[in-house]
């Protein structure tokens, strides 16, 4: 039998707990004991050594009819329960596990909510003044990690980024324009300036503390939609209200402050629906 992959009403990826026993070919008799062992003992979680928790982990299925107590469980979860378990295929849907895992870690799989905020992002992304805002929570975060310290912040954002000031320069020079005196904002202006969107989003995204990775798939999906809708870079630090963009002031708000609203709020950790 193969493992079925549910979505809760959140958007979380789940697996119920009488699949997951089937699928591994364990004992129906000793369902009601693995299961109970499965909720209570210790992992290695991404974010630490710990039992199982109760609508973040794990959650109630509801039962219909007079049948065994079913659960569903979050891809992490059942990853580490396969791993533990004394089945014969627990590395055929561990290893599977793992790799859906990754993708839902690494944003390969986002919910609709999700696109949706990402789309949003890219059109406020438009906004010097929110660039600006990612960029120096970013380097806050750096800092943070980095005892203070800000050294080789510039390389690392570089090495993020994949651009750097030098690089920059170049490719102003072979499209026969003078790279002199200008700001990696206004060359990338003239080079790709659906690239200040990427920036933006992959900075905001590391500020928020999510891997590399992460970070610039959500990136990298912001420049496409930003490209698509034609979104325009407006400096609005020193414009007039009047003139500025008509944009989503929430999420424009969420994303100076790094407050985690409406928006934001959609990459937090989730917890289950029960």
């Amino acid at each position: 039998m193969e493992l079925q992959i549910l979505v809760s009403k959140k958007g979380t990826k789940v697996v119920t707990a009488t699949n997951l026993h089937v699928a591994l070919g364990l004992s129906n008799k000793h369902y009601a004991t693995n299961v109970r062992r499965w909720l209570n003992d210790v992992y290695e979680f991404r974010d630490g050594i710990r039992k199982p928790e109760h609508h973040k982990d794990f959650a109630r299925r509801p039962a219909k009819g007079d049948v065994v107590d079913d659960y569903y469980l979050t891809v992490e979860l059942a990853k580490l329960i396969t791993l533990n378990s004394k089945s014969k295929v627990k590395q055929k849907y561990a290893t599977w596990l793992l790799n859906l895992e990754d993708q839902v870690e690494n944003a390969e799989l986002l919910t609709t909510d999700q696109v949706l905020a990402v789309l949003e992002l890219a059109k406020v992304m438009g906004l010097v003044s929110c660039q600006a805002a990612c960029e120096q929570q970013h380097l806050e975060t750096y800092e943070e990690r980095n005892n203070g310290s800000a050294a080789n912040w510039w390389s690392f954002r570089s090495n993020v980024l994949g651009y750097s000031t030098d690089k920059l320069k170049e490719s102003l020079r072979q499209l026969g324009k003078k790279p002199n005196g200008k700001s990696q904002r206004e060359m990338l202006m003239q080079v790709d300036k659906y690239e200040m969107v990427r920036t933006a989003v992959i900075d905001l995204f590391m500020a928020l503390g999510k891997p590399e990775r992460y970070a610039k798939n959500l990136g990298n999906l912001a420049k496409t939609f930003a490209r698509e809708l034609g979104v325009e870079i407006f400096d609005d630090r020193n414009a007039p209200p009047a003139f500025t963009p008509n944009l989503n002031p929430e999420l424009a708000n969420e994303v100076k402050n790094l407050r985690k609203g409406r928006y934001l709020q959609l990459w937090e950790s989730q917890k289950m629906a029960s």
